[in-house]
């Protein structure tokens, strides 16, 4: 049986109480490896441009564009790399210009997305399963099981999910599927990677992604960094990444270890009391039973004005 949030809202406050007598611990459950042959992209950044086209398909497909559109042109605009940006609730995917120039005074560009995890860590933080990694690779996200307790935003260890405000009780996370539906239903590939014109991103299996990345790092040891990054950090990750720029130089976190978060964040959700789970359920329940009797009321009196 499927729970969408209004059941879930329904049922909170009871939930909440219930959790917090029986005294017992929050702990999400394990998110297991399903594939060792993942769909992925490799991001040769050495090959960036910044002409931010990829910002303009991604908005596209996903449909965050403006009904009428948006000129390709608009997206020309050099004053945005004037300082940092991260995805949100709008832009799926941005392109920042960390600094760094290449050996040819060039300036080099970093194209930032979801990197999806092969065990992420915002499906195990979790409470309500609003996360999974699917079959095919990209790490998806339920909005009707949702209760905004934002424990993926703490978890994840690139930042990534944000959560547009349209309804401050009901926010949602908005951010790369690396288009699902195309690459599942259509057999195309991510938009982003599609609209390309300097062949940044390569779409196939991860095993072989990574294999490609080697090879391009043997084949020219002097112009890329010896490394490939989401190899293995956080246990790895299905969006790669080469550079012939060291990372930790354009903003790239280099302390992640090579341990799946989900290990990480099970043994702190197991440790938290259910005291700091429970109050959020039991107000939003008591949010929920509130507003359902302010409603009977409107209900009522329109009733009564109408008869």
């Amino acid at each position: 049986m499927t729970t969408n949030r209004r059941d879930f809202l329904k049922v909170a406050g009871t939930a909440g109480v219930a959790a917090l007598v029986g005294g017992r611990t929050a702990g999400a459950a394990p998110v297991r490896r399903i594939s060792d042959d993942w769909m992925g992209v490799l991001t040769d950044l050495s090959l960036c441009i910044g002409c931010r086209k990829c910002e303009w398909a991604c908005r596209k497909v996903n449909g965050l564009a403006p009904e009428e559109g948006e000129p390709m042109q608009a997206y020309e605009d050099k004053s945005v790399f004037e300082q940092r940006r991260r995805m949100d609730a709008e832009n799926f995917t941005v392109v920042d210009r960390p600094g760094p120039v290449d050996s040819k005074g060039n300036p080099i560009y970093v194209k930032k997305q979801c990197m999806h995890c092969n065990e992420p860590a915002c499906a195990s933080a979790c409470l309500v399963a609003a996360f999974h990694k699917a079959p095919e690779a990209p790490v998806l996200y339920d909005e009707s099981v949702c209760i905004g307790c934002r424990y993926c935003m703490i978890a994840c260890p690139f930042y990534v999910p944000g959560y547009s405000y349209d309804d401050v009780f009901t926010p949602a996370v908005k951010k790369c599927t690396m288009c699902f539906d195309l690459i599942t239903k259509e057999d195309k590939i991510p938009a982003c990677a599609e609209i390309c014109p300097e062949g940044v991103m390569t779409f196939g299996k991860r095993s072989e992604l990574i294999e490609l990345a080697r090879e391009k790092i043997r084949a020219a040891p002097d112009k890329y960094v010896d490394h490939i990054y989401g190899e293995y950090e956080v246990g790895g990750t299905c969006w790669l990444y080469i550079s012939s720029t060291p990372f930790e130089e354009l903003g790239f976190q280099t302390d992640l270890d090579d341990v799946p978060r989900p290990a990480l964040t099970k043994t702190f959700l197991s440790a938290v009391p259910m005291v700091l789970i429970g109050w959020p359920a039991l107000l939003i329940g008591a949010y929920a039973f509130t507003n359902r009797g302010e409603e009977s009321d409107r209900e009522e009196t329109k009733h009564i004005e109408e008869g």
